[in-house]
């Protein structure tokens, strides 16, 4: 009987110590955890940030005044109606090539609007499929880039599902 009591005492004592002790970590884990989430919100400082955002504004209005232009010439090419076969095959080529390279832009303008997204958002910078940091240089050269290097190489590789643009 005395043995178990001296064993209720010292379980007492050790869950209420470590009830402490808990106690005593939890604003240290708390301050913990709120710097480990300022460090990730702080990844890319404001100054960075700013010059990306110009970059890809910069890049958006290139992009829509070209594809506006695209689409005139593309539609300019079939304006003149007489004329001979040969002239109506390069017509048909050109516009043809007209509407591949608008295509292009503007699935390009679609990444760069979303990337300009994400810097509002708050989450420009981050991988969309792991979440990690996507490298400085990388986003140097393609600003408007959705994955860090390592998901870029899963879905050239088919080993990444693609998330929709």
């Amino acid at each position: 009987m005395i043995f178990l009591s001296s064993l209720k005492g010292l379980l007492t004592h050790l869950i209420c110590g470590a009830y402490h002790f808990c106690l005593a970590q939890t604003p240290r884990a708390v301050l913990e955890n709120r710097r480990r989430i300022y460090r990730r919100s702080e990844l890319m400082d404001k100054k960075k940030l700013e010059t990306f955002k110009k970059r890809l504004e910069t890049r958006q209005q290139d992009l829509r005044r070209t594809v506006s232009r695209t689409q005139a010439d593309g539609r300019s090419a079939d304006e003149d109606t007489a004329q001979d076969i040969a002239d109506r095959a390069a017509s048909s080529y050109t516009k043809e090539f007209l509407f591949s390279q608008s295509n292009n832009e503007r699935q390009l303008l679609q990444m760069v609007e979303k990337a300009l997204a994400r810097i509002r958002e708050g989450s420009f910078g981050e991988c969309i499929h792991c979440g990690k940091e996507i490298n400085a240089k990388r986003l140097e050269a393609v600003p408007w880039t959705r994955h860090c290097i390592e998901c870029q190489e899963k879905l050239e590789q088919g080993l990444l599902e693609e998330a929709p643009r």
